[in-house]
């Protein structure tokens, strides 16, 4: 009788002993959580390449990158001194306006189609062929009839080699390491050296009746300097059409067609980035020379912009 009564105690003791040691196990828990943090998860660093691409990315896509792109508006003010008196309701002035940012969608849909057809495959090819960005940048000057369009084409170009002269040049050359980076960084110091020399001699000379002219469009030139970012040859053909819609919607603001909130909505909606996206895989196989004005009016109303009696962006 005794041994039971010691066993039971046992077995009591042992069932106190475990519930303590839970009890214990649930206040030693419930400490660690007031000072630990609630998210425990150990998250690796991103990689180095990444970083430095997006890095890039955002220098390029910073609306600050001193290329003059807010100098020009890219047919926008032409377009719509043209268009004013053919749907507009001078006595409601809320219809005029509806009617000017109508015309507005229109000519951005246009611009951007204009450019995919007439530069894309240029920045495709200024990427992907670094060695060939002078021959590039001839064809692409023969290819553009329209002067005023031409010269805002050289003064951007002109300005991205300025900037990845003085800006960018230091801090990415040391940085190199891919075969393919280098060319790029090759083509592009022998551009500018061949660009400078260009500009030093004189258009009549006749010292070298042979010797090329460099002009140094935006979209050849584009092209190279992307791929000596080491940005992706996808993310860098949105990246060009998409400035170029940033650069018509801020012309849009300073001419009264919209506010910028609206103008940024345009930016974030799904449909330009839709429409943009599409004319990425549209030109993604096409060659510089299928390369064409798919909107003939376009160079129209550009080249008319010089004649206007009074405007507020340069030709």
């Amino acid at each position: 009788m005794t041994s039971h009564h010691n066993v039971q105690a046992l077995q009591d003791e042992i069932d106190d002993l475990e519930r303590r040691l839970k009890d214990a196990k649930l206040r030693l828990q419930a400490s660690n959580a007031e000072v630990e943090p609630r998210d425990c998860h150990v998250y690796p660093p991103p990689s180095a390449p990444s970083q430095s691409t997006l890095h890039a990315l955002l220098l390029l896509s910073d609306s600050a990158l001193p290329l003059g792109s807010f100098a020009f508006s890219s047919g926008l003010e032409s377009y719509l001194a043209h268009h004013k008196h053919s749907h507009s309701f001078p006595q409601q002035q809320s219809s005029s306006q509806k009617t000017q940012l109508a015309a507005f969608h229109t000519f951005l849909k246009l611009s951007l189609a204009t450019l995919a057809s007439t530069s894309l495959s240029y920045v495709l090819a200024g990427y992907r062929n670094p060695g060939d960005v002078e021959s590039l940048d001839n064809e692409f000057d023969a290819s553009t009839p329209c002067i005023v369009a031409r010269r805002a084409s050289v003064a951007q170009g002109r300005a991205l080699v300025a900037v990845w002269e003085r800006s960018f040049r230091d801090e990415y050359c040391p940085a190199a390491q891919d075969e393919e980076r280098n060319e790029a960084i090759d083509a592009l110091k022998s551009f500018s050296a061949s660009l400078r020399s260009s500009a030093s001699i004189p258009p009549t000379s006749t010292a070298n009746p042979f010797s090329t002219h460099l002009n140094a469009h935006l979209a050849p030139l584009w092209g190279l300097v992307t791929r000596a970012f080491d940005i992706p040859l996808r993310d860098a053909a949105y990246l060009f059409l998409f400035a170029h819609a940033r650069t018509v919607m801020s012309a849009a603001v300073r001419a009264s067609v919209m506010g910028p909130y609206q103008a940024q909505a345009v930016l974030a909606s799904g449909e330009l980035r839709e429409r943009i996206c599409g004319l990425v895989r549209e030109g993604w196989g096409r060659g510089t020379e299928e390369a064409g004005q798919g909107v003939p009016v376009m160079d129209v109303w550009v080249g008319r912009h010089e004649v206007l009696y009074s405007r507020i962006f340069n030709s």
